[in-house]
């Protein structure tokens, strides 16, 4: 899996390590642009500080900072999430732009999250991220107490994701992050990261955001090395690093650090992944389904439906051309233009194709390291067949942002086909095709 860089943008006056420095919206504009041309894949904008003692910020002061930037930068194709724990923001933000909610209080400060999370991704195929705290950051760490902290951040996530999913929201665009120094000693803190296995075994994506926290600045002073924040970068690329190929994403200051960690992390783990020996070829049952939904909803067969994993693995330096592709996936759903298409319905095929690096599913044989082709169908037909929209182009737009949000996929293309469509003249089909990121 390839982890991505998420560049951490803080339109704030009071933020721990950069406060002040892009509360111009021309300023935090142009540092997101640098984020991205220094290699990160989502700029995550922020208008209030969550670090221990930061004053409450009224929600509009909140969107006055970040909407503008947020509108900009979506504007020029430039991915960004909000960093908000209040829905009214989250959902002006994504009515903006963004692409992700990324709410630090998983949904439990503003009991409206959830709902507004649904509807974004619902209708605009944006990510919820759940970040686990106990509450407003205590520097006193009186909420601490885990008898088990890597089985009580995981059962808390994972009672968070099912409060999501049950309001609504795609279960193939959330994303989990552990909270690192949100109610966690350093030492607690590394502990969740020696442990990420144990919160990527729950099947979601898993974002890491350790940079410059305070378990850096202790674990450098426990070597005789004082850091301050922004001194931090080198030791957080170093985690960056740690958490590659595990982690869906890292959350960083120093986005240029990070990307350069990936890169040495991915040759690394490359150069290891073509010394070890091939799994042994297993015979191919003689019978398959068309599609493996690995669920109670097989479908038998559907016309032009097909799945293959493109057997690239050997070309691309970092597995850039590995592909997974799904074609042919039928939907009926109740979109179009006219009254009487979305009163009767109408078939819709889906065609996506997911860029994944494949080296460590294949050469370890594991499920768990590749996309699980029958969840991105059922992902994709049920967010195919929620809340009629007018354009096909709005349909493609949802089913690349479900794909996108499996754990490690890098780009999506998704062709939305519309055979049945209301055209007077003669005609075989009509389809749009998008490609993301």
């Amino acid at each position: 899996m390839s982890t991505l860089v998420m560049g951490v943008l803080n339109v704030t006056p009071d933020s721990f390590s950069d406060g002040g420095r892009f509360t111009a919206a021309e300023a935090a504009i142009a540092r997101g642009r640098e984020l991205v041309a220094q290699g990160a894949r989502i700029v995550d904008v922020g208008g209030e500080s969550t670090r221990p003692g930061a004053t409450p910020v009224p929600v509009e002061e909140e969107q006055r900072r970040v909407l503008p930037v947020i509108r900009a930068l979506a504007a020029e194709g430039i991915e960004t999430s909000i960093d908000t724990i209040h829905a009214e923001t989250a959902r002006a933000a994504v009515a903006a732009g963004a692409r992700s909610i990324n709410d630090v209080s998983g949904g439990t400060h503003d009991p409206a999250m959830l709902d507004v999370a649904a509807r974004a991704a619902s209708e605009h195929g944006a990510r919820f991220i759940i970040g686990h705290w106990r509450g407003v950051p205590d520097p006193a760490h009186q909420r601490s107490d885990y008898a088990d902290v890597v089985a009580e951040v995981r059962d808390a996530l994972a009672e968070r994701a099912r409060a999501a999913i049950a309001a609504g929201v795609d279960r193939g665009l959330i994303v989990l992050d552990p909270g690192l120094g949100f109610d966690k000693t350093g030492e607690q803190c590394w502990r969740l990261l020696a442990h990420l296995d144990r919160l990527t075994e729950l099947g979601y994506p898993v974002l890491v955001g350790a940079s410059r926290k305070r378990m850096i600045a202790e674990a450098l002073a426990g070597v005789g090395i004082e850091a301050d924040p922004a001194a931090r970068d080198l030791a957080t690329s170093v985690v960056t690093a740690l958490v590659a190929g595990s982690a869906w994403g890292v959350r960083v200051h120093d986005v240029a650090g990070s990307a350069q960690a990936l890169a040495v992390a991915e040759a690394w783990q490359a150069a290891g992944a073509e010394t070890r020996p091939a799994p042994e070829t297993r015979p191919a049952p003689e019978t398959r389904p068309a599609v493996d939904m690995g669920s109670a909803q097989d479908m038998a067969d559907p016309p032009r439906t097909g799945i293959s994993t493109a057997d690239s693995m050997s070309t691309g330096g970092a597995g850039s051309e590995d592909r997974i592709v799904l074609t042919g996936l039928e939907v009926f759903a109740h979109h179009g233009v006219f009254d009487f298409e979305r009163q009767n319905g109408q078939r819709f095929i889906i065609d996506a194709e997911v860029s994944v690096d494949l080296r460590a599913a294949a050469s370890g044989d594991a499920l768990e390291r590749t996309v699980h082709y029958g969840e991105l169908a059922e992902a994709i037909a049920a967010a195919v067949e929620r809340d009629p929209v007018d354009l096909i182009e709005t349909v493609a737009e949802r089913v690349a942002g479900v794909a996108l949000g499996f754990a490690g996929v890098r780009r999506a293309t998704v062709t939305v086909h519309k055979p049945d469509a209301p055209i007077a003249a003669a005609f075989a089909d009509v389809a749009v095709t998008v490609v993301r990121p």
